[in-house]
């Protein structure tokens, strides 16, 4: 009993030292950031996160700065602790959303969907909040750091929503050792604490999770999103597809469905008028743009789970029940210690075997002098 405490205390001790710098930068208990969902990350989930020891995030998407202020103080009302908000980085009002965030004394602002500005990360530092930004690249992420970027998160494609083309290991590799002056924290297909270990362990001072949390008790969803997600495979979250490169379509991760498929004859039938003479290619550059406005809440608020869009990470195979986010965060921690605490018996195990072998191999053959 006491060895197998010793050996917990350990692993504790050891995961605490690994994503104590990421730990530092949030505030948080653990270096676990929510990853900002439209309609979902809204404030009884980011609440949750916060209050069970992870970091939550605000997704503002598409709101204006009237509504951004009452979700921001809403949260504040069901959470004393440290918590964030995602802005978009193309979003026409950014500047007045900033000013929100300056007036409500967020702590911390994540930039998404494109590469902000210096302009724009020094308002957000000159309001007292610390910007975070994604890096698609090493020579981006250096970029934004000159620029004065507090810490970066790098995603991958296994990630749901708007996605790059980039596996979150090679990412890591290819900017995890060679950009240290911030924290990092990786971002796609991390669905169990194994996983958290090991981007801890590659450099990382935490991880971004969002598929995980979307089926928590907490979470808003509607219960047929929930069951989408919980019937899911990895293998069913799918990239949108272009069929023509003449009409560019920005990748988004999302479970496959009765509108995915459409989307496919859409495009050929807007092509189809557009060769015709139809329509102009501006004009079909907008209908197939158009194709999936408001999907993401017909799906995720009003549970249409055939006819709206159901972004999804491919961790959504890891995605079994629903569950509380306190738990959710407690199952991570214990897979990753269990894996800390595994690898101390091996290694254990392997010495005490390797000393046998050597006391083996000094004694002197039978007989000899």
């Amino acid at each position: 009993m006491g060895t197998a405490t010793g050996a917990a205390s350990a692993a504790r001790a050891r995961l605490d030292r690994l994503w104590q710098r990421g730990r530092a930068f949030l505030g948080t208990r653990t270096a676990v950031m929510g990853g900002a969902m439209s309609w979902v990350s809204e404030r009884h989930l980011v609440s949750a996160i916060s209050n069970a020891g992870g970091f939550g995030v605000l997704a503002c998407g598409s709101m204006a700065p009237d509504q951004l202020a009452r979700e921001i103080a809403g949260t504040r009302a069901l959470t004393a602790k440290p918590f964030g908000v995602n802005l978009i980085n193309m979003h026409p009002a950014l500047d007045q959303l900033l000013d929100v965030c300056r007036e409500q004394a967020v702590g911390h602002v994540v930039i998404a969907g494109g590469l902000p500005t210096g302009a724009t990360l020094r308002r957000i530092k000159d309001g007292g909040a610390k910007a975070m930004a994604f890096a698609p690249t090493l020579g981006s992420g250096r970029r934004l750091v000159k620029q004065g970027a507090d810490a970066l998160v790098i995603e991958g494609t296994e990630a749901g929503g708007h996605i790059g083309p980039v596996s979150t290991t090679v990412l890591a590799q290819e900017i995890l050792p060679e950009l240290r002056d911030v924290p990092v924290f990786l971002a796609g297909g991390i669905g169990r604490g194994e996983a958290i270990l090991s981007c801890l362990e590659l450099g990382a001072s935490g991880v971004q999770v969002g598929t995980r949390f979307v089926c928590a008790t907490e979470s808003v969803a509607h219960p047929n999103f929930k069951q989408a997600f919980i019937r899911a495979s990895a293998r069913d979250a799918q990239p949108s597809v272009q069929i023509d490169p003449r009409f560019p379509v920005i990748p988004v991760r999302a479970l496959a469905n009765e509108a995915s498929k459409r989307f496919m004859e859409f495009q050929r039938e807007v092509i189809g008028k557009v060769d015709s003479g139809a329509m102009s290619r501006d004009e079909g550059m907008l209908e197939i743009e158009h194709f999936w406005s408001g999907a993401l809440r017909r799906a995720v608020i009003e549970g249409d789970v055939e006819n709206g869009s159901l972004m999804a990470g491919q961790s959504v195979g890891l995605v079994t029940r629903e569950q509380p986010v306190a738990d959710i965060i407690a199952e991570l921690i214990a897979q990753a210690e269990s894996a800390l605490v595994r690898r101390a018996a091996d290694d254990a195990s392997f010495e005490a075997k390797a000393g046998v072998m050597a006391g083996v191999m000094t004694e002197p053959p039978v007989g000899a002098l």
